[in-house]
């Protein structure tokens, strides 16, 4: 009796910490999603020190987007140590940000600098960020101290690398 009793209470402390844990893992999801307007996002886009920055406009619910994120994330976890730095800006809405860009996260491990970006003023932001952008969606800034190129398209990885690979090569 004292034994049946003993592995009853044994799997609720297991399922309590393993309930706990999953928990602790939104978040710290949810902690490191900061949400943006475009004078605090601006930063990152002009940032002039010795890295190559990756920044890459997408959305859960754009599907080319979602299709080329493990691109951005291969890229990140090869160039890691090679002082490149990925940062993935999610154009999702802020109603969303738990129900989808969270769990979206989380399930698919995203290892790569997420930030939540939200600003109404579309005409100036897009503009700013790039001449060319029409503000579809997915869109990729590369960019150093010395040089800048801005992408509206989707990407391969070999793709992505190549253009990668011109930073790097300057």
């Amino acid at each position: 009796m004292y034994r049946f009793r003993f592995l009853i209470l044994f799997a609720l402390i297991i399922s309590s910490c393993k309930k706990n844990k999953e928990t602790k893992e939104e978040s710290t999801i949810q902690n490191e999603i900061t949400t943006l307007n475009y004078n605090e996002l601006k930063p990152f886009l002009h940032k002039n020190d010795d890295k190559t920055y990756v920044i890459n406009f997408w959305a859960t619910w754009c599907l080319p987007c979602v299709k080329e994120l493990p691109a951005f994330e291969k890229l990140n976890k090869e160039f890691k140590d090679k002082n490149v730095e990925v940062i993935l800006v999610s154009l999702d809405f802020s109603k969303q940000i738990e129900s989808n860009l969270i769990p979206f996260i989380k399930k698919k491990e995203i290892k790569s600098k997420v930030l939540h970006f939200e600003d109404k003023n579309e005409q100036f932001w897009i503009q700013d960020i790039a001449d060319s952008w029409s503000g579809s969606i997915p869109a990729t800034l590369i960019y150093t101290k010395n040089k800048r190129k801005f992408y509206e398209q989707s990407f391969h990885y070999e793709t992505l690398k190549n253009e990668l690979q011109t930073f790097l090569n300057q």
